[in-house]
C-alpha cells in the first residue's frame, strides 16, 4: 500500500475499524489504499429510527495536523440524509467536527456521534437555511462558522 502520509494514529484507527467496526459502520478499505488521508465510511441507519434500512456514505479528509485538528467530514454520494443538521450538499452541523473537537476523538467516535445524531431525529427535513447556505458556503465545511442551536431540534 502506498499511502500519501505517514500517520501512525490514522493507521491504528484504520486497523481497529477494519478489525472490529461498530454495528452499522464500515470503512471502504479500497478507498484508503490510494490515500490514507481520505476515507470513505459506509453508515447504516440504525434500527428503530427514521433512517432504518437507509445507507449513507461519509467522506473524511485528514489534514497534516490530525488529530490536533479535526478531519473534514461530510456526507457524500447519492443519499444525503434529510436531517435538520445536514445540508443538501452533505455538510454536517455537529460541534465535535469543529469547536468541540478534541484529539481524544477518533473516526469511530465521529461515526458513532453521527449515527446518534441521525437516530435522535424526529422529523426528516433540511435545515431552514439550506438553500441559502448551499449557494454561499465554502466547499470545505470546516470553513463554516457554525451556529449551534440544538435546543430547537
Amino acid at each position: 500500500m502506498s499511502w500519501g502520509i505517514d500517520n501512525k494514529r490514522l493507521q491504528k484507527e484504520l486497523q481497529a475499524l477494519l478489525k472490529d467496526p461498530p454495528h452499522g459502520v464500515k470503512v471502504d478499505a479500497q478507498s484508503i489504499y490510494k490515500n490514507l488521508s481520505e476515507w470513505i465510511v459506509d453508515l447504516d441507519g440504525a434500527p428503530g429510527t427514521l433512517f432504518e434500512g437507509e445507507k449513507f456514505q461519509l467522506g473524511f479528509k485528514f489534514g497534516s495536523r490530525y488529530p490536533f485538528d479535526s478531519p473534514q467530514v461530510m456526507f457524500i454520494g447519492e443519499n444525503i440524509p434529510l436531517h435538520p443538521h445536514v445540508y443538501s450538499n452533505g455538510h454536517i452541523c455537529l460541534s465535535i467536527l469543529t469547536d468541540d473537537w478534541s484529539p481524544a476523538l477518533s473516526v469511530q467516535s465521529v461515526c458513532l456521534s453521527i449515527v446518534s445524531m441521525l437516530s435522535s431525529c424526529k422529523e426528516k427535513k433540511r435545515p431552514p437555511d439550506d438553500s441559502f447556505y448551499v449557494k454561499t458556503c465554502s466547499k470545505n465545511p470546516k470553513k463554516t462558522r457554525w451556529w449551534y442551536h440544538d435546543d430547537t431540534v
